[in-house]
């Protein structure tokens, strides 16, 4: 029996999930880290034509995305089994939960025993506030966000890009965010000149945001993460962050948001969630939220994968031809 284009997909996310779990990520020559300096090179290339605009970063996004994208469509083709590797490849590179996890419980540990200076210091890898003053409670939020907002940005978007274009459109939405962690500042370097890359990345974001918040909701305290998602999202000037962190603190009942300093300017926040202030307790509610909605993601692809396959062949002919 043929399989169905969404069965393959299922298999190929199982795969990338596994690897990601067992592997986590890549120590040495990771390929983020080879687009970051492409990327740069990318910029200075075009930052050295006449003109600072916003269709300069336009033309940067095009062209430090696009030429990967297209190799990775033509790596697929290579072959009628290609699209197996490098789809799984594709998946476990743009995922990041593990990663995740650890970084969280690098700060959680020591955190919890009372080594500030260490949580400090490891809260300080993912996060881009200042972290050198920051107290206990500061610490913990930040962690807390931190994982909040990449369970959408490393993991649930991922997931949903991947259902959507396969390694292709996983890698588009992977290049695309990590363009707007590089170039995405309100700075006066990259506030016009990064203004694709955020416009990009915000319109990329913008359904996966959504189901990742509605995920976090539907496994936490469903009615505080829906309200605090209704009340406090529309204050933050992420349209996409807001929904995922309001509801992601709702869900895991803590407080979160307030002041933070952002390249040396100190900025007031919106209140995000709803409950005591955050500890090494909370850093650790938050992994255990991402990784039950990655499971709940899972478990609902292969249930309409197997739908598709089995229930609804006549409403779908697609379902059955082969995955080329």
């Amino acid at each position: 029996m043929l399989l169905s284009l969404p069965i393959v997909l299922v298999l190929k996310m199982a795969a990338g999930l596994l690897a990601d779990r067992l592997f986590g990520e890549v120590r040495r020559f990771h390929p983020l880290v080879g687009f970051g300096r492409w990327a740069r090179a990318v910029e200075t290339a075009v930052r050295s034509l006449p003109g600072e605009h916003r269709l300069a970063g336009l033309l940067a996004w095009a062209l430090a995305v696009l030429p990967w994208v297209a190799l990775a469509l033509w790596l697929r083709g290579l072959h009628p089994l290609a699209h197996w590797p490098v789809d799984i490849a594709l998946l476990y590179f743009a995922l990041g939960g593990q990663s995740l996890a650890e970084h969280a419980e690098a700060i959680a540990a020591p955190l919890e025993a009372g080594d500030l200076e260490e949580a400090r210091r490891r809260v300080g890898w993912i996060v881009s506030r200042d972290t050198r003053a920051l107290d206990a409670e500061g610490v913990a939020r930040a962690g807390t966000e931190s994982v909040l907002e990449n369970g959408n940005d490393a993991v649930f978007g991922a997931l949903f890009w991947f259902l959507m274009g396969g390694g292709a459109g996983v890698l588009l939405f992977r290049l695309a965010n990590t363009l707007d962690a590089m170039w995405g500042y309100r700075t006066p370097r990259y506030l016009r000149f990064g203004w694709a890359a955020a416009r990009l990345d915000d319109l990329l974001n913008a359904l996966p945001a959504r189901l990742t918040a509605l995920t976090y909701a539907a496994l936490g305290n469903t009615r505080c993460a829906l309200a605090c998602w209704r009340a406090q999202a529309p204050a933050w000037d992420s349209p996409n962050a807001g929904p995922v962190m309001a509801a992601g603190a709702g869900a895991i009942g803590v407080a979160l948001g307030g002041a933070a300093v952002y390249h040396g300017q100190l900025e007031q926040r919106p209140p995000l969630g709803e409950g005591p202030p955050p500890d090494a307790r909370a850093i650790r509610a938050a992994v255990a939220l991402v990784r039950r909605g990655v499971l709940l993601w899972w478990i609902a692809a292969a249930a309409m994968a197997l739908a598709f396959q089995f229930v609804f062949p006549p409403l779908f002919p697609f379902a059955g031809l082969p995955h080329a």
